[in-house]
């Protein structure tokens, strides 16, 4: 049977070239509201996006066929992931397809902002002359600081250097050496926010980076600081900005992206010091003509020849290999996983070991995918494809090695994390069972079956820690599913891996972290 696509948003028409130029039988249908989206979607094999259509789990429920879905730009928050994993449909991306555009875009807000141009060119047309009203500001010689200095921050960076500006960066994952590459000054977020004459966020939108830009930074930032949003609504705290902007402590702001989109109404809007856009990052012809044909020449190669490229929830492994590797993927996704959840400092090498068994199947899937879990905490958008190139746009050095079975155990892998602090490596293997698990953490032997909600703490070998543990669980009513237990030597180093029925609350972990002993707790998700 011919593969069926749907294309159900507005893209560029060489979209619908590629599809039919490849012998893929496609439909054209902009619009659908979810009823009718829904009666329509069994009968396709492939679905091609942008933003507008929401592929939630109902409407994935009635995709009897369907077994694509491409998104033609980098953002996934209108597909229901985990729905579509459930039911074995892999989704793919276009993570650089529109850099180039949001960048500029970035670039273009932040002169508007700095000269007013939005406001005197309104003022102008309504036949007034109020040149003394609208005094700008140069941007050479000022201060630019970006958030978030990946794919897109760094060609804003670019750019601003360009523009003769002084550029600062926080990104946890820019090591100093990118940061030297690119001319910027690396730095935590509390210096650049003192420093900066305009701030720039190009982070996506994670629980770390959620509201990153509230009432208590913006009182940190310098009085007529000027912000610009071209990332995720959802990063600024909308009502402390507009606090400060009122108050005239924040001199302008211009965004592009808002907390809830389509932006209809917002308490930012109307502001004479504020210049809004509908989301125009990606919205030029370029940028619009190559993610379509890139997400078409994706959905072509796997509908045709099985290829998967840019897959946020599957790795690119060919069907020989899909039934060997397929444990050995589990294990890697969760010793990245595990390591990215527990790094906060800038990330400078990660080194992949591979010994036994495993060293002789695709290992670079398998580092690509474990380096996709280390940088996902704080890059949500990252997958195992476009994991190698973000890593190498900070700066980050990627060592691989194979070996021959050493120890106890017949294959094994070992993920060392080399940060500005610390070096910190996990290791872990796949039992006869088919099922991943850790037996190394920071050199100490354990074996534990990683689950959803796990608590991990370091502490002092002690006598009463374990008690005190137990009994701040059952005052709290937390329930145990397993408790996992090593450590270097008896009154030396320990850590423990607990695996609780529900998600270890804030209040908690807090707790935890005040017992006597506890050197570092930390709530993890499989």
């Amino acid at each position: 049977m011919t593969p069926k696509v749907l294309i159900s948003d507005k893209l560029s028409p060489l979209a619908e070239k590629v599809f039919a130029d490849r012998g893929i039988e496609v439909d054209v249908k902009v619009g659908l509201d979810k009823a009718e989206l829904a009666g329509v979607i069994g009968d396709y094999d492939g679905l091609a996006v942008r933003s507008a259509t929401k592929a939630t789990e109902k409407i994935i429920a009635k995709a009897d066929r369907l077994k694509v879905i491409g998104r033609a730009g980098i953002g996934v928050d209108n597909i229901d992931i985990a729905a579509a994993t459930a039911r074995g449909i892999i989704v793919m991306n276009t993570p650089f397809g529109n850099s180039i555009t949001t960048a500029e875009h970035a670039i273009s807000l932040m002169l508007a902002l700095a000269r007013q141009i939005p406001a005197a060119n309104a003022s102008t047309q309504a036949g007034k002359w109020e040149k003394s009203a609208f005094m700008g500001v140069e941007v050479t010689a000022k201060t630019l600081g970006i958030i978030g200095c990946g794919n897109i921050g760094s060609i804003v960076a670019e750019r601003a250097l360009g523009l003769k500006m002084k550029v600062l960066a926080f990104d946890p994952f820019l090591s100093p050496e990118r940061a030297l590459e690119l001319g910027v000054e690396k730095m935590e977020l509390d210096d650049l926010l003192k420093r900066a004459d305009f701030i720039s966020l190009h982070t996506p939108l994670t629980d770390k980076t959620r509201n990153i830009i509230d009432a208590k930074a913006l009182n940190k930032t310098q009085k007529g600081v000027r912000i610009i949003n071209c990332a995720r609504g959802g990063l600024i705290v909308e009502e402390a900005l507009k606090a400060a902007l009122d108050a005239g402590h924040v001199a302008g702001a211009a965004l592009d992206v808002f907390a809830e989109e389509p932006a209809k109404e917002n308490a930012l809007f109307g502001m004479p010091n504020v210049i809004c856009t509908p989301h125009l990052g990606a919205a030029t012809t370029e940028a619009q003509e190559n993610v379509a044909v890139q997400v078409a020449e994706q959905m072509t190669d796997f509908l045709l020849t099985g290829a998967i490229s840019n897959a946020i929830n599957f790795p690119s492994i060919s069907a020989e290999e899909a039934p060997r590797l397929k444990p050995y993927v589990k294990l890697a996704e969760q010793l990245g996983s595990f390591a990215g959840q527990l790094t906060e400092s800038g990330l400078k090498e990660v080194r992949f070991e591979y010994a036994g068994d495993i060293a002789e199947l695709n290992t670079n899937a398998l580092s690509s995918t474990a380096l996709a879990g280390v940088l996902r905490p704080m890059l949500q958008d990252v997958n195992m494809v476009s994991a190698p190139a973000m890593a190498k746009e900070r700066g980050i050095c990627i060592e691989e090695t194979t070996r021959g079975q050493e120890g106890a155990y017949e294959s094994y892998m070992r993920l060392t994390l080399v940060t500005e602090r610390q070096e910190r490596s996990v290791a872990g293997t796949v039992f006869s069972d088919g099922k991943p698990r850790i037996i190394q953490v920071k050199g100490i032997n354990m074996e534990a079956e990683l689950g959803a909600n796990m608590l991990y703490t370091t502490n002092a070998d002690k006598p009463g820690y374990i008690g005190a543990l137990g009994a701040l669980f059952g005052e709290n009513e937390v329930n145990v599913a397993t408790f996992n237990l090593g450590r270097d030597e008896p009154g030396g180093n320990a850590i423990a891996l607990i695996e609780t029925d529900a998600p270890i609350t804030d209040d908690v972990l807090a707790q935890v972290r005040l017992l006597p002993h506890v050197m570092q707790a930390a709530r993890l998700n499989f």
